[in-house]
Parts: C-alpha cells; structure tokens; sequence
C-alpha cells in the first residue's frame, strides 16, 4: 500500500522512516516549506524578555524547534515559566529542546483531539488575572507579521480564553510556511498517487495541493487526516474516503489499514 506523506521535509522523513518499518510503501512529498521568519530580530528580542512571560505556547513541533534555534548563546529557559503544547509531537520537540517533561503543558495522551481546545483543558486553572502568555506561532509567505494569529485558528481561541480569564497574550512569529518551490514539489509522484492513500496533518497542506495541480482528481485517492478540521478540507478537495485519526504512528496505522480495507 503506497502512502503519501505530506508533512515538511523534516518531518515527513521520520514518518516515511516509521510507515515503512511496519510495512507500508511510504513516500515524501511535502507539501508544507519551512522558511526562517520574516522578523528574526522580534525572536531574539522574545528571548531577552522571556522571563516576564508565565507561560509560552508552541503551537506546533517547526514553532518549537525554530524558537529554540534562535536562542541567544548563554540564554536559559526560566525555572517558573511554563511550556504549553497542543499535541505530543510540539511536547517531545520541546523536551529534545531541552525542557524537562514536568515543565511542559500538554493534552492527556488519552484526550480525543489534540489541539488548542484539549490544551485549554489543561491549563485552565492556572489561566487568571497576571497571567502573561507568548503565543509561538507561524506565518504563511508574504502574508504582513500581524500581532495576531491566524483568525478562526485554534490558537486565536485559545488566545481568547486567556484574555477572558484576565490574562494577557503576546506573539511572535518563529517560521514562516510556504508552498513547495517548483523545483521542490515531485509533481509526477502526486499524480502517480491519485490512488493511493495520503497521510494529512494540516489543513494549508490540502490548500496548497490544489493550488499546485488544480485540475486533478483526487476521487479515487483515500486520505487520512490528524484533525477532523484536516479530514473536512480534504473530504472537500475530493478525497473519499477520509478518515480521522489521531496524530500518533499506531492510530494513523490503524487508520491506513481502514482505508485500504483491512
């Protein structure tokens, strides 16, 4: 069974790594280039003030890992400032990091979604009056560096809980996302797939498929997706069926076994 995975390069090469070792015939195509953001002073000067920030969200595994590339040599995490994560994936980048796993936040590996809203199950409590949040997040290519995320995102939701419960937020761009170059994108094994099954972990993944071969059809390709958000675009980008599964190797296998039949 072919599998396309359309993570960023990075990330997709573990997972083609993990699906063939169980027996599937994996193969990379991201759909997803991770660029350095288009302000990194805004970054080094995120690390100057860390220390007056309670808590920072990651809000996925490239925010972490860019964040932490750009530390200032001699910078340390502070001992009281927590790390929240909205999945397993952002919490083990945060721990190859550096950070210990009693500092990290995260969703309890049982929780049905991993997102803002199974993070906000988490962290509530501490959530109050004083509260200073720094939201880590990308951007899209040639979008303008707004002091916001991303509106109707989870990470605005839970941006807006914070605020609700008097808490402030803050942001600050550590990447930024474009579509694969030309030279980047194998066209040829995309339309070879129109197929077989495709391994989705984000919504502008989807987006950027359809920019790229916008007169494909996908009706015959199946697709799983590590968000019921994910699984609707690509259910709208055609691809039946589609099935939802949680973003971890063994529920994403299950979910390609689904897909194939058994």
């Amino acid at each position: 069974m072919r599998v396309i995975v359309t993570r960023p390069a990075r990330e997709a090469a573990d997972w083609v790594q993990a699906l063939r070792a169980e027996g599937f015939d994996a193969h990379a195509l991201p759909l997803i280039r991770i660029a350095p953001p288009p302000r990194p002073e805004a970054l080094q000067r995120a690390w100057q003030a860390l220390a007056r920030y309670q808590a920072l969200m990651f809000v996925s595994i490239n925010a972490a890992e860019a964040f932490f590339a750009a530390r200032p040599a001699g910078a340390a995490w502070p001992r009281d400032t927590r790390a929240w994560a909205p999945g397993p994936g952002t919490a083990a980048a945060l721990r190859r990091c550096g950070l210990a796993a009693g500092q990290i936040d995260a969703p309890a590996h049982d929780a049905a979604q991993f997102d803002s809203e199974a993070l906000w199950q988490q962290v509530r409590g501490s959530a109050g009056p004083g509260l200073r949040l720094l939201l880590v997040r990308g951007t899209d290519a040639g979008a303008q560096a707004s002091p916001l995320p991303e509106r109707g995102s989870g990470r605005e939701w839970l941006a807006q809980q914070v605020a609700q419960a008097g808490g402030s937020v803050d942001h600050v761009v550590s990447y930024e996302r474009a579509m694969p170059t030309a030279d980047g994108f194998d066209a040829a094994l995309a339309r070879a797939a129109a197929g077989d099954a495709w391994l989705f972990s984000s919504s502008e993944a989807i987006a950027h498929l359809r920019a790229l071969l916008p007169q494909a059809d996908w009706s015959r390709a199946r697709a799983v997706a590590t968000h019921p958000r994910i699984a609707e675009a690509a259910a709208r980008a055609g691809f039946a069926p589609v099935i939802a599964a949680r973003p971890q190797l063994v529920h994403v296998i299950e979910a390609l076994r689904q897909a194939a039949g058994g």
